[in-house]
């Protein structure tokens, strides 16, 4: 019940005037008026002291008011929380992150609504998308080496509330890491002497570590062993061919590998290619003829022109490595300055790193091909010029020839072919071979 202030009256007992006087001129009248006065503001004190203590102010009995502590507030905030927990790798501060597998956002109890990733020096948005199921995002491919990356992430739980979460990082630099430049290509279709070589950008010196990270297996069952050329290549074959028609598969797992002190791998890659048909073009340079054989039968038989007697060419088995339909050929970057210079050298398929080609010969004498050695250790078929006729034998051998198929060199007055000058590592012995492995003679895996 609502307190009421309370009027009292004090009314003095003498009335009438006191010796002439009227109460209020009276002296005792005086005093008494004011101990009534008196009386009456100690009363009403009372009364406003009363409604005071009966309010809801801010008093010691009033508890809506009270102001609330820090728990109070954080405890509140607490309550209203989102559930959906989001964790961002890598996290803020890292200074060396995978390019490969270093970025991913994953979140429980709830799912991602937006993630943006962004190149902090060029402002340059990464494409990634979150899983169908809501719960991760990674980007569609590698980042770049030696780049700093900002993630955002929002996620949403089952009431609706959200959480955001930031990471800033840096990708591990290159002077710090090392990568692997690989052929065959994934997906493509390559003749049955295609190895599998990996060209590092960095020296290796943990040989074993690293070999030990690339698997390569193939269907045909065949055992596949690797062999070290030097510090950066390393390439794998069988003891012979590949089987045609088998399915290889190549896994880099390279990532977080130390190569050599304090570098280290970046890759985690499957590669899958496929053995086509069976070539095998033999080149004899004394009966000047190249005989193709395709799944064992003789499909062809070819004149050619090989290298001259001051530039024979070399013997043994040789990987066609690249295919140009037309391209130049100047003797200054193979060490015949001035000699020659063809800008549109014919059908031209690569034997060798240091410049053996099989190719089309427009500009010698028809009469040469099968008959004469004149070349500067090349193997010419005769051709026209614009490499736009497929009725030469040219344009024929380029148009059934692949990446992978074997072009043998035989009877010429020169020494054979070092394994490593390009992909020609058929040149070595097995027992060869399987020394330059950092593991020894261990066999693939059948897929």
């Amino acid at each position: 019940m609502r307190p009421q202030a309370l009027e009292i009256r004090v009314k003095s007992p003498d009335t009438g005037p006191v010796n002439g006087m009227t109460p209020d001129q009276h002296p005792r009248a005086h005093r008494r008026r004011r101990t009534g006065l008196t009386a009456v503001a100690v009363l009403l004190g009372g009364a406003i002291t009363l409604t005071a203590c009966g309010g809801g102010g801010s008093g010691s009995g009033g508890g809506a008011d009270k102001p609330k502590t820090q728990a109070d507030v954080d405890a509140a905030a607490a309550k209203d929380a989102s559930d959906a927990k989001i964790a961002i790798t890598p996290k803020t501060g890292t200074s060396n992150a995978s390019i490969t597998s270093g970025a991913k956002v994953a979140v429980t109890d709830g799912k991602l609504t937006a993630v943006t990733m962004t190149d902090v020096a060029s402002g340059k948005a990464v494409k990634g998308a979150i899983t169908t199921d809501g719960r991760g995002w990674k980007p569609d491919a590698s980042l770049d080496r030696g780049k700093k990356y900002k993630v955002a992430a929002t996620a949403q739980d089952a009431k609706g509330r959200t959480v955001t979460e930031t990471s800033d990082f840096g990708t591990v630099s290159a002077s710090n890491s090392f990568i692997g430049y690989f052929t065959p290509e994934d997906g493509s279709t390559v003749g049955v002497g295609m190895p599998v070589s990996i060209k590092f950008d960095k020296a290796v010196t943990n040989k074993k570590a690293v070999e030990s990270a690339v698997k390569v297996a193939s269907s045909s069952g065949q055992k596949i062993v690797g062999h070290w050329f030097d510090s950066t290549r390393l390439d794998f074959r069988p003891q012979e061919y590949w089987k045609a028609g088998s399915n290889v598969t190549v896994k880099l797992k390279l990532d977080g590998v130390e190569g050599s002190s304090g570098v280290y791998g970046v890759q985690n890659k499957d590669v899958n290619f496929t053995v086509g048909r069976s070539q095998v073009s033999t080149v004899d340079a004394k009966t000047k003829m190249m005989t193709v054989v395709r799944d064992g039968k003789t499909i062809k038989t070819v004149p050619i022109s090989a290298g001259s007697a001051d530039h024979p060419t070399y013997n043994g088995q040789m990987v066609i490595s690249e295919k140009y339909k037309q391209t130049r050929m100047n003797g200054d970057s193979v060490g015949f300055a001035g000699e020659y210079d063809i800008p549109d050298v014919p059908h031209a398929m690569r034997l060798s790193s240091s410049g053996t080609f099989i190719h089309g010969n427009y500009w010698g004498d028809k009469s040469i091909f099968g008959s004469a050695n004149t070349s500067h250790g090349c193997i010419g078929l005769s051709d026209a010029k614009g490499a736009n006729d497929p009725n030469t034998l040219g344009g024929w051998f380029y148009d059934n020839s692949m990446i992978g198929d074997l072009v043998v060199m035989k009877n010429s007055p020169d020494k054979t072919i070092k394994a490593d000058n390009g992909l020609n590592g058929w040149n070595m012995s097995w027992s060869e071979w399987t020394a330059g492995s950092a593991l020894g003679s261990a066999p693939g895996s059948a897929l």
